[in-house]
C-alpha cells in the first residue's frame, strides 16, 4: 500500500450529506474484484446523463476539478452497505483524503486499509474547508498527516485528531497483509520451533 505522509492538491466540495457506497460506486460496478478502472465508475449516477455523456454540472467533471486529491463533504459520508469498491474507486480515481463530520464506520476502516485519509473535522471547520474547496483552481489544501495538519490556500490552519494505530498505519503504509509480513520472522521462529517440539506433527 502506498505511503500518506504529506499530500497536496485541489479540494473538491461535495455539500451533500448522507453520501452511501451505492452514490460512491453503483452496483453496476461491483462484477470485478479488481481495485484498478473503478474510477471511471466513482460517482457515475451524478457524473454521467443517462445517455453516457458527463454531467457538465457535477464536480469532478468542471475542469478545476478533474484531478482533484481531496474530498470535502457532507456529514455522514460511506454510508449505506459495506462494499470495499467504495474506497476503491476514490483511489482509482486519485482521491486521498476525504474530509467530513463523520464517516460510517465501515467505509471509515476501510479507507485506511486501501490507502485513504479520511479526516474528522467539526461543523465549524468543515464551512471553512468547503469554502475553500469552491474556490476552483485555486481550491489548493495541503494535508500533513504526521503533522495532523490542514493548511488552507490563505494560509489557515486546522488539526486534526486520528488514532495512532491507524495513523501509524497510512505514515508506513502498511495494510493487513504488510502489518503481517512485519511478523514474518517472528512467525517463522515460531514455526521452526513448532516442527522440532512435534515431529510427528
Amino acid at each position: 500500500m502506498e505511503k500518506f505522509t504529506t499530500l497536496t492538491g485541489v479540494a473538491a466540495p461535495l455539500p451533500i450529506v448522507n453520501v452511501d457506497t451505492d452514490m460512491i460506486i453503483p452496483k453496476d460496478y461491483l462484477k470485478t474484484i479488481k481495485r484498478t478502472g473503478l474510477g471511471t465508475g466513482l460517482f457515475a449516477e451524478m457524473r454521467y446523463n443517462e445517455d453516457g455523456s458527463e454531467n457538465p454540472e457535477f464536480v469532478l467533471n468542471k475542469p478545476a476539478y478533474r484531478n482533484a486529491k481531496v474530498l470535502v463533504a457532507g456529514d455522514n459520508f460511506g454510508c449505506g452497505s459495506s462494499r470495499e469498491h467504495a474506497p476503491w474507486a476514490l483511489a482509482d480515481f486519485g482521491i486521498r483524503c476525504v474530509i467530513s463530520t463523520s464517516f460510517a464506520d465501515i467505509f471509515y476502516n476501510n479507507c485506511f486499509k486501501n490507502g485513504i485519509l479520511p479526516i474528522v473535522v467539526s461543523p465549524e471547520d468543515l464551512e471553512k474547508l468547503m469554502d475553500d474547496a469552491e474556490r476552483g483552481a485555486n481550491a489548493t489544501l495541503s494535508v500533513d498527516l504526521e503533522a495532523q495538519e490542514i493548511r488552507g490556500p490563505d494560509g489557515g490552519v486546522i488539526t486534526f485528531e486520528i488514532d495512532a494505530f491507524k495513523r501509524h498505519c497510512l505514515l508506513n503504509g502498511l495494510d493487513d497483509i504488510g502489518l503481517t509480513l512485519e511478523k514474518a520472522p517472528a512467525i517463522e521462529t515460531f514455526e521452526h520451533k513448532y516442527a522440532e517440539s512435534r515431529p510427528w506433527a
